[in-house]
């Protein structure tokens, strides 16, 4: 089996690591960006200790999702300030576009230059900027991936952009950061974090080097997902929950995504409203359902359903699960998180062809664990909608 395993160049992870962040920022230079979300303030942690370390700092913070002007301003912002540091605190959406300017730092261009499909598909040559990801969510794990997701409005399109090169220099995951989630984005980022263990899983992608820290992100989430939408500050349960996103993004990165993800992306570019965890929660269920009904039919002895078995196991806690308890499973956690259906972002019958289109399409198609038949692809999103 060939593979190849790669992940931040460091990570850090523990109740009050943040509070490192400083001072790692400074090791790389005196100027830094700090990329937040729409609130800063839950970055004065890191604000008061550059400002300590001596380190000057510029900041530019992300309204909802990052679009390819989002990351074309941002990186002007950076350009002007001299930067020589990026440093990104907050959900996936600060997080993908601080990865963004740190690579255009030192790749120039416009994002446009490197997305595929809508743009020019260019590849990024030079290594990134030094980047700090600092997650104050546990889901998109995109503090130790090596892309960043962009929306173009005009496209009605999200577009992927890889490279090793956008993995951070620095990770720095801190539980603590996501005790004040509402139970709501808890629910989304938790569900988010669990595709991203069950997906690489049975991806056709999968390495041994994953399976581990799949199996290990499964059962976290497991026995602690309710539990932090319940009662958020639960400390074990939140850090069983950083720990799998974190787990989450290592592996998708290593070994794929699949259809969930396949159907998700398309979505969220035609409705940039819907929460990208909350569409991948409808779509967990549906998905799992189809491609172990299509392996039962056309694979019965394969690794598919030997993978979607143990899955059920690990989710269900019981040791003769088979994989349509997968699925019973997984119903029954979006009912209880009170995950809405498709339709509620507004999708219609006269949204089906474009999006099934674009779902066939899309690379993470191409990992799932059996290809999909048009039928069996509309019957996931009817059963998510």
């Amino acid at each position: 089996m060939d593979f190849e395993f790669a992940t931040a160049g460091r990570i850090l992870f523990g109740d009050g690591v943040v509070r490192q962040a400083a001072a790692l920022a400074a090791g790389h230079g005196r100027q830094v960006l700090l990329v937040t979300g729409g609130g800063q303030e839950r970055a004065a942690v890191i604000l008061d200790g550059l400002q300590q370390a001596g380190v000057s700092t510029s900041t530019f913070a992300v309204r909802g999702e990052p679009t390819l002007e989002t990351a074309r301003q941002a990186a002007q912002a950076a350009r002007e300030s001299g930067c020589q540091v990026v440093v990104g605190f907050g959900g996936g959406s600060p997080l993908d576009t601080a990865k963004m300017v740190a690579v255009l730092l030192t790749n120039g261009g416009d994002p446009l230059d490197y997305a595929e499909i809508i743009g020019r598909g260019q590849t990024f040559t030079r290594p990134s900027a030094p980047m700090l990801a600092i997650p104050t969510t546990a889901g998109t794990g995109t503090e130790a991936t090596r892309n960043a997701v962009l929306s173009s409005p005009e496209h009605r399109v999200k577009v992927s952009l890889r490279s090793p090169y956008l993995l951070p220099s620095v990770a720095l995951v801190d539980p603590e950061l996501t005790h004040t989630l509402p139970p709501a984005p808890t629910a989304h980022t938790g569900m988010d974090a669990l595709t991203q263990l069950i997906e690489p899983y049975v991806s056709a992608r999968a390495n041994p080097m994953t399976d581990g820290i799949c199996v290990e992100g499964m059962r976290r989430v497991a026995r602690s997902l309710r539990r932090a939408w319940e009662r958020g500050r639960d400390a074990e349960a939140r850090r069983d929950m950083a720990m799998a996103s974190l787990f989450g993004g290592i592996a998708l990165a290593n070994a794929g995504l699949g259809a969930v993800h396949g159907f998700a992306g398309p979505f969220g570019g035609m409705f940039p409203e819907a929460p990208h965890g909350a569409v991948c929660a409808c779509l967990l269920a549906p998905v799992t359902e189809t491609n172990i009904r299509a392996a039962a039919q056309r694979d019965p002895k394969g690794r598919p359903l030997s993978r979607y078995r143990d899955v059920a196991r690990l989710l269900t806690g019981q040791a003769q699960a088979e994989p349509e308890d997968a699925v019973a499973w997984l119903r029954d956690l979006c009912r209880d998180l009170e995950i809405p259906p498709l339709r509620a972002y507004g999708l219609t019958e006269s949204d089906l062809p474009g999006l099934l289109e674009r779902a066939a399409a899309a690379n993470s198609m191409r990992s799932n664990p059996i290809s999909l038949t048009a039928e069996e692809m509309r019957r996931v999103v009817d059963l998510a909608a």
